[in-house]
């Protein structure tokens, strides 16, 4: 944080409003060192005041959104650092910020809010900081921001980060999803995904096949590849 805060800041907003928010690796939370969160809070908020309002897949998802929005706003710690104005299918970006005392305790703030709203978890120490990563439910993305000075912390977190999501970064936003060979397209409840329906990553190929059984076919009639 100390050497490029800012620029995760600024990174951070420009993924948490990738097509409204609507992106399935969307990066909602972003776990920072208490002495440390400022820079980051005050990047992603001027970057994401910038950000104007964007239609919603459905009018359905919209209510949805603002009622997440609403749900995290009331939870008692947390506080405003960008609030918005949307209606109907749009939607603005929000950020808010609680202490992970307060994260902690209370279950609900780990719920998913699908749409272009941030939540910044402060972390005091470096132990509270993998007590907040144990406490995460299934992930289909987590990412680790690091310098080599962190590298200590990052190794502390890796056992638990990958039993919490199903792709594990090193300093990259993941709405970037490259389809490729290594991709995978889910991680632990409730992020656990049908493999015959990812759309990225070898599996994919699932989605565009259709079973059929031959049975008591004469080899002759058979398809060239069953002989």
């Amino acid at each position: 944080m100390a050497a490029r805060g800012a620029a995760i800041g600024r990174g951070w907003a420009g993924s948490l409003t990738m097509g409204a928010g609507q992106f399935c690796t969307n990066p909602g939370i972003a776990v920072v060192r208490a002495d440390q969160a400022g820079i980051v809070a005050e990047a992603a908020r001027d970057a994401l005041a910038g950000t104007g309002a964007q239609v919603m897949l459905t009018e359905g998802i919209a209510q949805a959104y603002r009622a997440g929005r609403d749900r995290v706003a009331n939870v008692p710690g947390v506080r405003e650092v960008l609030t918005s104005m949307c209606n109907q299918r749009e939607a603005t970006p929000f950020l808010f910020v609680v202490s992970g005392r307060d994260w902690l305790g209370n279950h609900a703030l780990g719920e998913e809010v699908f749409g272009p709203l941030g939540l910044i978890v402060t972390a005091e120490t470096e132990a509270e900081m993998i007590e907040i990563a144990r406490s995460f439910e299934g992930q289909l993305t987590a990412t680790l921001h690091m310098d080599a000075g962190d590298a200590d912390l990052a190794r502390r977190l890796m056992p638990i980060l990958e039993r919490k999501a199903g792709q594990v970064l090193a300093n990259g936003f993941p709405t970037g999803v490259e389809v490729c060979e290594a991709m995978v397209h889910g991680g632990p409840y409730p992020a656990s995904i049908n493999f015959g329906a990812t759309s990225v990553g070898t599996m994919a190929i699932r989605r565009f096949l259709r079973p059929v059984c031959y049975q008591n076919i004469p080899d002759e009639i058979l398809p060239e590849d069953l002989r």
